[in-house]
């Protein structure tokens, strides 16, 4: 029989279970890889505001790091990811290092809806996002971590809105 071997002699075909895990490496797609320091930027965890006044060495090995690993095009606010990379398992579409709108901070938008970026986040802190509102067509989440460090989540308040804003922001101006 195919597939079968008698004691000692070789098996011609591959098993069914190795077929298997073949094609599920063919098939699977590619998980970005998570970016710890993105990580701990976003969730307020580390501050180029902080690294600015007390470690500039830091600061600058962040900055070059995120030049080699993100690109940015002509006026856009924000940069894009040369590779993919994630945060927590999100996958990250855009970051936005300085500033967004009113807010002065660090923040990326990543490809998953509102409350599967609040969740994952949550628990990425340890910590409850609280002050969420819902008001014109937004819905955002904050946590106050410290002095100037504010977590903040925004996204767009329709459920089929597959993209989430979350970020450190020192300054925001409401």
């Amino acid at each position: 029989m195919a597939g079968y071997a008698s004691e000692g002699a070789a098996v011609k075909t591959p098993s069914l279970a190795g077929a298997l895990i073949a094609l599920a490496c063919i098939i699977a797609p590619a998980r970005a890889a998570d970016d710890a320091e993105l990580t701990r930027m976003a969730l307020c965890q580390d501050s180029w505001l902080d690294w600015s006044k007390n470690d500039p060495a830091k600061l600058k090995a962040f900055g070059e790091n995120f030049r080699v690993n993100f690109t940015h095009k002509d006026n856009d606010a924000f940069t894009t990811p040369k590779a993919e990379v994630s945060v927590a398992g999100l996958r990250v579409v855009q970051a936005y290092p300085d500033s967004i709108g009113m807010g002065v901070g660090f923040s990326l938008l990543l490809a998953a809806g509102f409350n599967k970026t609040r969740a994952t986040m949550e628990k990425a802190l340890g910590k409850k996002l609280g002050h969420c509102e819902t008001s014109d067509g937004m819905q955002s989440c904050e946590l106050q971590i410290a002095d100037q460090r504010t977590v903040t989540l925004m996204s767009g308040d329709d459920p089929k809105t597959k993209q989430t804003l979350v970020g450190c922001y020192y300054y925001y101006e409401k």
